[in-house]
């Protein structure tokens, strides 16, 4: 079991009245740190309404299709498109589920011929084809696969939808009868059948294709700058160093732990936080990995690498230590030899292993990560580490998410407590 330790994090007071955007704010040496197990990131999936996403708009197609392969990510959630439970038969009603990889949530587009934006949809482990069950026209017919063939229930148009922040997202239409997919009664929950419904801008009916075209992904962040976050917002960075290519799967991943938390705390208070729009913001790092994993920053190696972002966030950003506009998690892509992370109030600050696992590149059971972010946010709320394994998520018991639940005591201290006003 790793061991991750909670910090009175070293870092930025908050800034003067006087202090000017940009500027640097004074930094205080580590106090007393204690260890705890951390909870370690958690990624994927939640069931979140799509505002968080931003402003939607169509845009018209300028490409040509071209074959490739790709899981398909529902913008109201995070979801993925799957044929459950791998199933090879026809007629199987295809479904929105958690995110993992594997085969069944795997599709190939292929070209129509003689169209710049019609293809083929295969499921990778039914060898099937995605159709609209009957060849229907109607609202709420079941999106099913079956052998695959020529007919027009089999193609789907692809409509790149421009959202802001996130690339390569688009509605599915049926070309037969103009319809488009998504989950029945537009919910943000797994295990929600597919069927399809008037196209409109709603994010429950528009999809991200990670891969489109055939290529590895995008190789450059969003080039539209977040705007300002309003204020008791939980804000949301990854830092990329210098020398560590961008990849999409690390903004979208972190963002899918985020809302998966968003909705445990809903579930478990009856209120929840706000994440911005978009939830990501990608910040790219002054220096290389290595800078930030060899620098010292107070007397634990332990702490060099994350605090070292949190300097650096805090001075881009004009952050305090605590903050009381927004309630901060920043994420790195850089560790080094015996660094981790940990939460205190007002912050959440994490290292390389948790931003692969939010990634789904570490290869490790999502729920790991899920209960690792509830539990650090617990942190950053102003809960300590319970003192035996409790069932609580404030306790080793955040292994065991979604089976594990805050006691009353500690609802009513995050309620109470310092950012209990950031809930509603």
């Amino acid at each position: 079991m790793r061991k991750r330790r909670t910090a009175v994090l070293a870092g930025p007071t908050a800034p003067s009245p006087t202090t000017s955007p940009g500027s640097t704010p004074t930094t205080t040496p580590a106090a007393t740190r204690s260890r705890r197990f951390l909870c370690l990131w958690a990624t994927v999936l939640t069931m979140l309404v799509g505002t968080v996403m931003g402003t939607v708009a169509l845009a018209p197609p300028g490409h040509a299709a071209t074959a490739f392969t790709s899981t398909v990510v529902n913008q109201n959630g995070g979801n993925c498109l799957d044929v459950p439970g791998s199933s090879t038969a026809d007629g199987v009603q295809l479904i929105q589920w958690s995110c993992h990889g594997e085969a069944n949530q795997t599709f190939t587009f292929t070209p129509v011929a003689g169209t710049t934006d019609q293809y083929g949809i295969g499921t990778s482990a039914g060898g099937k084809c995605v159709a609209v069950n009957g060849a229907s026209g109607a609202d709420n017919a079941t999106i099913v696969q079956r052998t695959c063939g020529s007919g027009a229930d089999q193609k789907f148009r692809l409509v790149p939808v421009t959202v802001g922040g996130t690339s390569n997202v688009f509605s599915v239409q049926a070309v037969h009868s103009g319809k488009c997919v998504a989950p029945a009664g537009d919910s943000s929950a797994e295990n929600t059948g597919l069927v399809q419904s008037p196209c409109t801008n709603a994010m429950s009916r528009t999809w991200r294709l990670p891969t489109f075209a055939g290529s590895s992904g995008p190789t450059t962040p969003p080039t539209t700058p977040p705007t300002t976050p309003p204020a008791k917002t939980v804000r949301v960075y990854w830092l990329k160093p210098s020398d560590v290519p961008f990849d999409q799967r690390y903004p979208d991943g972190i963002a899918n732990v985020m809302r998966e938390a968003q909705r445990y705390y809903r579930q478990e208070l009856g209120k929840t936080f706000t994440l911005n729009s978009p939830v990501v913001e990608v910040v790219n790092g002054d220096h290389p990995r290595s800078w930030y994993e060899n620098t010292p920053n107070g007397g634990d190696r332990y702490w060099w690498t994350v605090t070292n972002m949190q300097n650096e966030l805090a001075r881009k950003f004009a952050l305090g230590n605590p903050d009381s506009r927004w309630l901060n998690v920043g994420e790195i892509s850089a560790e080094g030899e015996g660094a981790g992370g940990g939460g205190n109030t007002g912050w959440v600050i994490l290292s390389g292993h948790d931003a692969n696992g939010a990634a789904g590149t570490s290869g490790e059971p999502m729920n790991r990560w899920y209960g690792g972010m509830v539990h650090e946010l617990g942190h950053s709320f102003g809960l300590p580490d319970s003192s035996s394994t409790d069932g609580t998520p404030m306790s080793a018991s955040f292994y065991d998410y979604p089976n594990t639940h805050f006691s009353q005591s500690q609802k009513n201290q995050i309620l109470n407590g310092p950012y209990g006003g950031f809930l509603s």
